[in-house]
C-alpha cells in the first residue's frame, strides 16, 4: 500500500516517542552501562545499540519494504525506494556523562531528498516534527523563524567532528566572535539543529556531519522557513558533509564565515 509522507510521519513519531522511553530507562542509570570507546572523543554504549535495534525492528515491521540506514549496525536495503536513517543517541558523550543534553534522531529519505524529520529529546519531553512541504512543529505546535536578524542578535551553534582537524572550527569561532556574536557547542549537532528551528539558535555549522545527525534537523529547519545548504541527502548517507543552517536573515553571513573558516 502506498502511504504518504504524512502517514508514514503518524507511525514513525510513535516508534519514537517508544524509542526515547527506552533511551531514557538507560540514561536513568548510566553507571551501569557498558560502554565501549570507538575513537577519539567517539564512544558507543550499551544504549546506543539497544535503542538502534529496537527502532530498526518497529520500522522493518510497520514498513517491511523500506531501507534502514543507522549509526550502530549495516545498512538494510529496501524495495520501496524509502530509506530510514537513524542516530539512536546523538550525544553519546553527554549521554555517558549524565549531561542531560542528547536526543533519537530518524529521517526518511525517497529519491536524494528528506521527506520526515523527527528529533526527539525524552529530557525536556520535546519532540520536534517535520514533513516535507507541511512545515515543522515542536510538540504539535508550528514553528516560524523570522526572516531577518544578524550574528550579533544572538547565539550561533558550531560543531566539531572529530574527524576533521581543529583549525577550521577555530576559524569559525573567531569569526563569529569578529562579528559581535557569540557560539553554543552542546555535543549533539541533532539537537542544536533542532534549536535552530524553534529559534533558540540563529544558526549552525559544522565541518563535517553523518547523514544520521544531520538530515532530520536541516528538514525541520527548512520547514520552519529557515535556510539550508543544498545537498543529495543519499551522497549525505554514503559520506556525510559540510552543514550549514540558519535563519535566513544569518544564513549568507554564516555561510561566508564557514567558506573562510572551512578551506
Amino acid at each position: 500500500m502506498n502511504m504518504t509522507n504524512a502517514q508514514r510521519c503518524a507511525t514513525a513519531v510513535k516508534i519514537v516517542a517508544d524509542s526515547g522511553q527506552l533511551a531514557l530507562d538507560f540514561f536513568r542509570r548510566v553507571d551501569s552501562l557498558q560502554i565501549d570507546k570507538k575513537g577519539h572523543q567517539d564512544f558507543v554504549s550499551q544504549a546506543d545499540r539497544d535503542v538502534e535495534t529496537f527502532l530498526r525492528g518497529a520500522l522493518s515491521h510497520a514498513f517491511p519494504g523500506d531501507g534502514i540506514v543507522g549509526e550502530e549496525e549495516a545498512p538494510a536495503p529496501g524495495t520501496s525506494g524509502f530509506t530510514w536513517v537513524i542516530d539512536p543517541i546523538d550525544g553519546t558523550a553527554n549521554f555517558i556523562n549524565a549531561i542531560p543534553a542528547w536526543t533519537v534522531v530518524l529521517a526518511g529519505v525517497r529519491d536524494g531528498r528528506t521527506q520526515i524529520g523527527i528529533i526527539l529529546d525524552p529530557i525536556h519531553d520535546e519532540i520536534y516534527v517535520a514533513v516535507r512541504g507541511e512545515g515543522a512543529t515542536l510538540n504539535g505546535a508550528a514553528l516560524t523563524l523570522p526572516k531577518d536578524g544578524r550574528i550579533n542578535d544572538g547565539t550561533t551553534g558550531i560543531g566539531f567532528s572529530n574527524r576533521v582537524g581543529t583549525e577550521g572550527v577555530m576559524r569559525l569561532m573567531q569569526g563569529v566572535f569578529d562579528a559581535g556574536g557569540i557560539y553554543l557547542r552542546n555535543a549533539s549537532g541533532a539537537l542544536s539543529l533542532a534549536y535552530v528551528a524553534a529559534g533558540r539558535l540563529l544558526g549552525y555549522a559544522e565541518e563535517h556531519m553523518n547523514a544520521w545527525d544531520c538530515l532530520a534537523g536541516q528538514l525541520l529547519v527548512a520547514e520552519a522557513g529557515g535556510k539550508v545548504e543544498d545537498q543529495d541527502a543519499d551522497v549525505m548517507i554514503e559520506r556525510g558533509g559540510r552543514v550549514v543552517v540558519a535563519a535566513p536573515g544569518i544564513f549568507k553571513e554564516l555561510v561566508r564565515l564557514s567558506d573562510q573558516a572551512f578551506e
